[in-house]
């Protein structure tokens, strides 16, 4: 597998390509242990949404992750592509309003706080 940072610009880049809107990446290295970064990106319909999240999924795959999956096949507005060391959040803008996790994520947290 390439570089968790190598990995992230494939990515990125994927969903630059594919029209995705608002394209924002956390660095969670030192707030939880559950991934190295989250990467957040908004789909235009839920058509889109998961045309997105497949994608991502494709090269995720492509590049060496093959435990990755797609959670949230059910839901129109919503898709987490777990890329292993890399989520991937693809949210209709509504959705993703509501849920703010860039406000969540970027925040500071305090170290007795960062076991998740």
């Amino acid at each position: 597998m390439e570089k968790i940072s190598d990995l992230k610009q494939i990515v990125i880049k994927t969903l630059d390509i594919n029209k995705a809107q608002d394209i924002v990446s956390i660095d969670l290295k030192d707030k939880s242990s559950m991934a190295d970064f989250m990467i957040i990106a908004s789909g235009t319909s839920s058509r889109h949404i998961q045309s997105l999240s497949e994608q991502v999924l494709e090269k995720l795959k492509n590049s060496g992750v093959k435990n990755s999956r797609i959670e949230g096949k059910d839901s129109s507005e919503w898709k987490l592509v777990d890329g292993i060391d890399l989520i991937v959040h693809i949210f209709h803008p509504e959705k993703r309003k509501f849920y703010e996790l860039e406000k969540m994520w970027s925040e500071l947290i305090p170290k007795e706080k960062l076991i998740i």
